[in-house]
């Protein structure tokens, strides 16, 4: 089943509201770097995070 697509105003949204964590999808740096969104952070720091992300926690990922 593949994830439900949103728009990037409702992703916008959710993130300002504190609804959903805004994740870069790629695992390079460097080219998370390149095409960073305000308030995202890299697919390194979501799985660094101590304690984990609940399981209930919204993740909008997003790529270009």
């Amino acid at each position: 089943m593949a994830a439900p697509r949103i728009s990037p105003a409702e992703a916008s949204s959710k993130v300002k509201k504190g609804e959903a964590l805004l994740v870069c999808a790629y695992d390079d740096d460097a080219k998370c770097a390149q095409i960073k969104v305000q308030g995202a952070i890299s697919l390194r720091e979501l799985t660094g995070r101590v304690p984990p992300v609940s399981e209930d926690q919204e993740i909008v990922f997003y790529c270009s």
